[in-house]
Formats: C-alpha cells, sequence, structure tokens
C-alpha cells in the first residue's frame, strides 16, 4: 500500500540547529509526491515528503503483531540526510515492524522516527495478521544425560608434573624456587 509521509519543519532551539525536522503524520493510500508544502503555520511547515509502499510480509506478523498491540500503534518512518540534494532528508522505507526499524538504527546513518498508524491501516494491518499469522510453539530444548565433568581430558600439560603446579599463583612458584 502506498503510504505517503509528512515530514514538519520548525525552527531549532539552538543556536547551531537552523530547523528541526519530525515525521509528523502517514496518508494511506496517497499519490506520488515529492516535497509538496501542504500547511503552513509561522514557521513551522509541512511537507508531503514521500509514497513509499508499505509491503507486509507473512514471516514478519509478529512484528506486525507487536507493533498494532502498542498503547498507540505506530509506522516508523525510516530516512536518511541529504548532504548535496535540495531536501534535506531522503525518506527510504516505511515499515510496520519495530524489529526492522531497530536494525535501521543500528548503523547511526538512517533516522527512524515513530508515527501514529491512522485507524484504516490499523485494520488492514490486522486483517493481515489474522491471515498470514501462525503461533509458533515453543519446544524446550533437552539436556544430554551424559555427564562430561568426569573426564579430565586436555587439562595440563603432561610435562607437568602435578595439577596444582598449573594453576599455582606466581608467589607460589616463588617460594619453591627458593
Amino acid at each position: 500500500m502506498p503510504v505517503g509521509v509528512v515530514l514538519r519543519r520548525t525552527p531549532g532551539v539552538t543556536r547551531w540547529a537552523k530547523w528541526h525536522w519530525t515525521a509528523a503524520a502517514v496518508l494511506p493510500g496517497a499519490g506520488p509526491a515529492e516535497w509538496k508544502e501542504m500547511r503552513r503555520e509561522g514557521e513551522a511547515v509541512e511537507y508531503h515528503a514521500a509514497t513509499p509502499v508499505l509491503e507486509l510480509h507473512g514471516a514478519e506478523t509478529e512484528a506486525y503483531l507487536q507493533a498494532i498491540s502498542d498503547e498507540v500503534p505506530s509506522l516508523y518512518v525510516v530516512m536518511r540526510e541529504t548532504n548535496d540534494g535540495p531536501h534535506p532528508y531522503e525518506v527510504l522505507k516505511v515499515t510496520a515492524s519495530p524489529f526492522e526499524a531497530q536494525d535501521y538504527t543500528d548503523s547511526g546513518n538512517e533516522l527512524v522516527e515513530k508515527v501514529p498508524m491512522p485507524h484504516g491501516l490499523v485494520a488492514w494491518v490486522r486483517e493481515f495478521i489474522e491471515a498470514h499469522h501462525q503461533e509458533e510453539v515453543f519446544v524446550k530444548r533437552k539436556r544430554d544425560k551424559k555427564r562430561i565433568d568426569l573426564v579430565e581430558d586436555g587439562i595440563g600439560d603432561a610435562r607437568v608434573a602435578k595439577p596444582g603446579d598449573i594453576y599455582a599463583s606466581p608467589a607460589l612458584k616463588r617460594r619453591r624456587l627458593q
């Protein structure tokens, strides 16, 4: 589903940052747009920055279930700062998976913003989960019954007279040498 991303520009609060950018909203089913100004309130401006496609995958239903189970169901907008282009950010992706969003934050190159999911989109994701989710059964691993603590193979060196010599402290070794 195409999802429009609305970025909001407000004046920076410090002298080092002229502008502060945040992902303000998403527009489900939006048409293509590239940095179209939508609303202006004083110095604050909202742009329809891009319209990436929100893709849902059957293997990720557990993550989507986590996202819509939050107090505020959310989408995650992944952006990258552009220094040489006409626009300050490039919108890379929109995802409903909090786990995928976390993966993008690991590199530090991308900015990930959490945006509230509209009610219609919550219903669409919920339908997808109901159609594709398969609960994974937890299988506890059984331990081997073999006792491995009875054999001391590989401990020490055959050239060392007794096992106590291997673990002796340096002070103890000095006393033996004197």
